[in-house]
């Protein structure tokens, strides 16, 4: 018996939409993460991209569970000498909430040229309206 590899240009992507009204920021990336690389498709390769495109709307109406908003902070380095920069995601969730979902996605996805590949097949809104209505995404309800 042979172990079967997919070719990347042979996959069939599908679109899927993602109401993120009321959802768990973690559990949220988590799924969408796995659907991205293709992990939920019987011809799942880690070398391949296999993963479907992922449309979420309604980004700013997305949840942090406990005193998250208040003490979770969003860190990063500008490169230069004294320049970490941090946000609470309260101040990121009203500002910008479509970045704060792309980042822990981004964050979730493997480090590489491949995951940057799959990111690309992602796109996050912050109200309900989306670009992608050509394309005939299919709505998608995660647990």
């Amino acid at each position: 018996m042979k172990t079967y590899m997919a070719k990347g240009e042979t996959v069939e992507r599908n679109w899927y939409v993602v109401d993120a009204t009321d959802m768990v920021l973690g559990r949220l990336s988590s799924q969408v993460a796995a659907i991205l690389r293709g992990k939920h498709k019987p011809i799942f390769t880690p070398h391949v991209d296999t993963g479907d495109h992922v449309i979420i709307v309604n980004a700013a109406k997305v949840r942090l569970t406990g005193n998250k908003l208040d003490k979770k902070e969003y860190i990063h380095h500008t490169g230069f000498p004294g320049g970490l920069k941090s946000v609470k995601y309260r101040t990121l969730m009203q500002q910008k909430p479509e970045f704060a979902v792309y980042e822990s996605i981004r964050r979730m996805m493997p480090k590489g040229t491949l995951g940057a590949q799959m990111l690309t097949k992602l796109r996050v809104y912050a109200g309900p309206e989306h670009e992608q209505q050509a394309q005939k995404p299919e709505v998608l309800v995660l647990k």
